[in-house]
């Protein structure tokens, strides 16, 4: 049964949505659909433009690949339309797709759980300026709660930058904070299926690995492998899969987490749907475990039993 197309039905690919990272799932969302054809699955790409219960209608499918980024998509929102609807999805549950889109209550959850996270603090209006300053110092790095692909986020130097960096954040219409800025090595780890992937070392000439370093730039450079020692790469592993069962992740993510001067690791964020465009993370990963784009993208549907 494993390689049998047929065991999954009809499968709809649901990209697109209304989000900030909507073209980038148009990407993603045409790249899978693609490798799905390619295995002989029935499968069928459906543009999220409004509501999901809409684009739904009339559409019988016996599945749904969730590759929608962002709001709507990967907050748990549509998450509980299809447990509503009763079709399995591919990815994390309500809940854990709503407090993994919220990167603040992430943080709330690791640091109750005793996994390390940068020290942040809460800006609820410019009143909480002075204080952050007070508490964190600088340079921070402010960001929107609840956006992704480093959507809102920038560097803040001195007051003044970051006062402009709490009202780009705050533009976004979601919570806002100022996180502890991290002098070190960025890694990413994809998980499959509670498994991690190789590490990955990401190297930008930008401030930080921001959208156009994500999706555009040809000046990031990827590394993989990542050039930690296998103790090291494997600790990294563990603590990013310990990151997702905190918050009940299921499926596949992608772990986003820094090593400082210190050699801590600071745990940043958790992506539940992570992208898989040409310059996409967990794809990189899973070829240097010998796994190709159209495997990867078979075993993740795979683990859309899990929500039956």
């Amino acid at each position: 049964m494993h390689n049998n197309p047929e065991q999954f039905g009809r499968v709809a690919v649901l990209m697109g949505g209304t989000a900030a990272e909507r073209p980038v799932s148009l990407r993603s969302g045409a790249a899978v659909y693609e490798a799905l054809k390619r295995r002989g699955v029935d499968a069928v790409a459906i543009d999220v433009t409004g509501s999901p219960i809409e684009a739904l209608q009339g559409v019988a499918v016996d599945r749904v690949f969730n590759i929608i980024h962002g709001r709507g998509g990967e907050d748990g929102v549509l998450q509980g339309i299809l447990e509503a609807m009763r079709i399995p999805y591919t990815g994390s549950g309500v809940l854990a797709s709503a407090l993994s889109m919220d990167k603040l209550r992430t943080k709330l959850c690791w640091r109750g759980y005793g996994l390390p996270t940068p020290p942040w603090t809460l800006l609820k209006d410019e009143s909480d300026i002075d204080c952050c300053i007070e508490q964190l110092g600088f340079p921070v790095i402010v960001k929107p709660a609840q956006e992704g692909s480093s959507i809102g986020m920038s560097k803040a130097r001195n007051r003044e930058e970051l006062i402009a960096a709490y009202r780009l954040a705050a533009s976004y219409q979601c919570d806002v904070y100022a996180e502890a800025w991290v002098t070190g090595q960025e890694y990413t780890v994809g998980i499959l299926n509670g498994e991690a992937l190789p590490v990955i070392r990401l190297e930008t000439p930008h401030t930080f690995y921001d959208y156009d370093a994500k999706y555009h730039a040809n000046t990031t450079q990827y590394h993989c492998p990542c050039g930690l020692n296998e103790a090291e790469e494997n600790a990294l592993q563990a603590l990013a899969v310990s990151a997702g069962q905190v918050l009940g992740v299921k499926g596949w993510a992608r772990a986003d987490v820094f090593i400082d001067h210190a050699g801590q690791a600071q745990l940043i964020e958790i992506n539940t749907v992570p992208g898989m465009t040409d310059h996409s993370l967990v794809p990189m990963a899973a070829r240097q475990a010998g796994m190709d784009f159209d495997e990867l993208v078979w075993r993740i549907l795979a683990t859309s039993y899990g929500n039956e």
